[in-house]
């Protein structure tokens, strides 16, 4: 039966009632008040470490993101961590629960297609991970000017804007992740379950399991180790297997692009850096080169877990 009409018809609809129901839910004002104190707990510490460098340092604002302070990590770091749970937080009921409340049969009556229906829900889950790291970000803004005294330049402000657009397409991919197990699962608790499980091996117990597989594909040179160097191919297999993280990718990217003396990213040779001078900045669009791969890896993972997510919903029965 050939469907009538536009498949997208309905999706604003869609887009502003979940919105609507993100920000005024009770499970999300948890969330962003979790990720708002420990951030600030982090810039405070950061802000007490720069205030002996304000005259010397051209990247005050830069440094705000990436300093840390014993025993919180930096604020790049608390956000890579928390990021995830705000978004697995909000995608990981988003159709098993219209399944469970008996909704989606209803919905899918009105002329709103499927694609509408999925495409609403990751646009209005997008818009509120946009709408948190946003406030967050200009928070960070307005305590660097209270507390530093120093206004930020335009390099500083479009390297810190590249900073929130990679943050939103970072938590874009656990927002997909789950959705998917929200349509593969038809209990919420499983859906969250499998979603935080999944973040926890792909950010704390990947890093650990990496070198250890890349070993055993690439078994280290007897030679290097004698002079106690890694194996190139053993270093090359490990950075490609930690790079399979999404948390790996985020914090290259946010390397690359806040800390503008970084020039390579992963293992470094010798004739990389042939007449480089050590410690000078990169131009803004240089850094961006380097973070490009890990950010365009980043959107092709969001891309790749949406698309499977709508597959599998689009072949789902929907019955009364």
């Amino acid at each position: 039966m050939r469907r009538e009409g536009s498949p997208w018809q309905g999706l604003g609809a869609v887009v502003l009632k979940e919105l609507a129901d993100n920000l005024s839910s009770a499970r999300m004002r948890v969330l962003e008040w979790l990720i708002v104190l420990t951030a600030f707990a982090a810039l405070y510490g950061a802000i007490g470490q720069l205030r002996d460098t304000t005259a010397e340092d051209p990247f005050l604002l830069l440094r705000l993101f990436t300093v840390s302070r014993s025993p919180l990590p930096s604020f790049v770091a608390i956000l890579g961590f928390l990021i995830p749970l705000m978004a697995i937080g909000l995608g990981f009921d988003t159709i098993n629960g219209e399944y469970n409340r008996r909704t989606l049969s209803r919905i899918l009556a009105q002329p709103i297609y499927r694609d509408a229906l999925m495409m609403g829900k990751f646009l209005a889950g997008l818009a509120t991970l946009a709408v948190s790291l946003t406030c967050m970000w200009l928070l960070v803004l307005g305590l660097a000017l209270l507390f530093l005294g120093v206004p930020p330049g335009g390099e500083e402000i479009a390297r810190s804007l590249v900073f929130l657009i990679v943050a939103i397409v970072y938590g874009g991919v656990w927002l997909a992740l789950a959705m998917l197990l929200s349509v593969i699962f038809r209990s919420p608790a499983t859906a969250a379950l499998v979603a935080l499980g999944i973040w926890l091996l792909l950010t704390l117990i990947w890093p650990m399991l990496s070198p250890a597989i890349a070993s055993v594909i690439a078994p280290p040179d007897i030679r290097y180790e004698a002079l106690g160097l890694p194996t190139p191919e053993t270093l090359e297999w490990q950075q490609m297997l930690a790079r399979l993280s999404p948390n790996n990718l985020f914090g290259e990217a946010m390397l690359a692009v806040l800390s503008p003396t970084t020039r390579a990213l992963g293992a470094v040779f010798i004739d990389q850096l042939q007449g480089a001078i050590l410690g000078a900045p990169l131009p803004f669009g240089q850094s961006l080169l380097i973070a490009w791969p890990q950010i365009v890896g980043l959107i092709a993972a969001t891309i790749m877990l949406f698309v499977a997510a709508y597959i599998v919903f689009q072949r789902q029965e929907i019955r009364a």
